[in-house]
């Protein structure tokens, strides 16, 4: 009980408490709690599933674990959401960066129309693979706080589109490959759309940390660290 809605939570950015009965007749019996209140399941004791309700909400969490609730061993589990990745463009430094980001713990996901590139050969290690249009897909899927989207094609048809669906859906970071050069074409297309400046001031572009290299894996390297940095608040979601 509770699988489905637990998985379409995390990929939406939401935190869920779970407690499960651990002892007794009503073993195994689960309740699932989210930061807003909403609940699903039960733990066969309306006094229990109110003070597990309580204890999910409060400011500090309740510590995974078994511990005692009304006089009844709980087992209580906080699933956090995993920081899930976005890279737009299924090219050779985006295999690499599929590597670094998922031992990061980011959930990645490449997305392109561009079948010929995107095939499972050569992303057998992403864990999701969808050969769409990436606007199409970034505006159907759930885009958050917790939501990092890297743009890699360097064709405007495909990146442009997608960059205005994640800049204005709001996400923690958008980087976008290219030169200052072809920034400022991109820069000069979003705005034509209708896009505000503001917004278009949080690309970083060039994509990832100078570390100076230029080969496909030191690019993804590069940005896979810029994602660290500003995962843990060494540098502002926004263009340098």
């Amino acid at each position: 009980m509770g699988f489905d809605s637990l998985r379409r939570s995390l990929l939406a950015g939401e935190r869920v408490v779970a407690f499960t009965r651990a002892e007794g007749g009503e073993l195994g019996a689960r309740l699932l709690v989210w930061p807003d209140g909403r609940s699903e399941g039960t733990l066969r004791a309306a006094e229990l599933d109110r003070t597990a309700l309580g204890l999910a909400t409060a400011d500090d969490l309740p510590a995974t674990g078994l511990r005692e609730i009304e006089g009844v061993e709980v087992f209580v589990e906080t699933f956090e959401p995993l920081p899930q990745l976005f890279i737009v463009g299924a090219v050779h430094v985006a295999i690499h960066l599929v590597h670094f980001a998922r031992r990061l713990g980011f959930r990645t996901v490449v997305v392109d129309a561009r079948s010929a590139f995107a095939t499972a050969e050569r992303f057998p290690h992403a864990d999701e693979l969808v050969v769409e249009w990436p606007a199409d897909y970034l505006a159907r899927v759930p885009l958050h706080a917790n939501t990092y989207c890297v743009f890699l094609t360097h064709d405007e048809k495909l990146d442009n589109p997608a960059l205005q669906v994640a800049l204005e859906a709001g996400v923690r970071y958008v980087g976008a490959l290219g030169s200052s050069r072809t920034h400022r074409k991109r820069v000069a297309a979003l705005l034509e759309n209708g896009l505000g400046q503001e917004l278009i001031d949080r690309i970083h572009a060039p994509v990832g940390l100078d570390l100076g290299g230029r080969r496909p894996e030191e690019i993804a390297m590069a940005t896979a660290a810029e994602l660290v940095a500003v995962r843990n608040g060494r540098q502002a979601a926004g263009k340098r």
